[in-house]
């Protein structure tokens, strides 16, 4: 099927590794100008951009501190003078912890609220201005399931990501008049190259493992590519008539 993305230019966030890379590779495979953000994952964008610009499209890594309203603005400038208009915006960037809340501080607590809400309200602010002015766009927000459903150890993550399901519904109702959709993937666990850091350092042959996939239908954790399928669909114009939707992809973990 052709999801008619040849052509289109997309910023990926947190695209420097794990499945923000896959997602900015999915798109590329499909014919879209990918823009490829690090904050720190330098070398991967910069892998990744060079990868993709061998599958015929143009490609670049962009780097900047979500946080940082200066470093939005340029890394929005630099992908619109390199590539074009952005048509499409998929949030990706987050930063989580596993840590017992009763075990946290607030410094533990700034950096996730800092980057997966303040982050994204920032760069989302940047790009949407700029579809408005087209009246076209689609974005497409990525969460976890512990913002749904919640998740013990996962707290203060939990909290932050919630605030992707009000964005998401929010942005839609407000911005359907420039023509620009969003929707949003949530996800369970996804086995990525920075696993380790997001699992708690779980093996895939430990006790802890086994008990995680016990809660899983489909008894396995998720792969890349179980997600971007569907980042892709939502973001093409074959979804013309979805948004504010916020769709699970999670092997049957939480069921709405």
């Amino acid at each position: 099927m052709d999801l008619q993305l040849a052509g289109l230019n997309v910023l990926v966030t947190g695209a420097g590794q794990g499945l923000g890379r896959a997602l900015g590779m999915g798109f590329a495979a499909e014919g879209a100008n990918v823009a490829f953000h690090f904050n720190s994952s330098a070398s991967g964008a910069e892998k990744a951009a060079a990868e993709a610009t061998e599958l015929g499209v143009r490609a670049i890594a962009v780097g900047g501190d979500l946080r940082s309203a200066a470093d939005v603005a340029e890394l929005v400038e630099r992908t619109e003078s390199e590539l074009g208009p952005i048509g499409v915006l998929v949030n990706n960037a987050a930063a989580t912890k596993v840590q017992r809340f009763l075990d946290s501080t607030p410094a533990d607590w700034a950096p996730q609220i800092d980057v997966t809400v303040t982050g994204t309200l920032q760069l989302t602010h940047a790009v949407a201005k700029r579809m408005a002015e087209r009246k076209a766009g689609a974005i497409v927000n990525l969460m976890g399931d512990s913002g749904r459903v919640g998740e013990s150890g996962l707290l203060v993550t939990a909290t932050a990501r919630s605030t992707t399901v009000g964005l998401t519904r929010s942005l839609a109702k407000e911005l359907a008049r420039f023509g620009i959709r969003t929707n949003a993937v949530s996800l369970a666990l996804v086995r990525t190259d920075n696993f380790d850091e997001h699992s708690g350092g779980a093996d895939a042959d430990d006790e802890r493992t086994k008990k995680i996939l016990a809660q899983y239908p489909l008894r396995r954790l998720g792969r890349p590519d179980d997600i971007t399928p569907m980042v892709l669909l939502l973001a093409s114009p074959l979804s013309s008539w979805t948004t504010g939707q916020v769709v699970s992809v999670n092997g049957g973990y939480a069921m709405p």
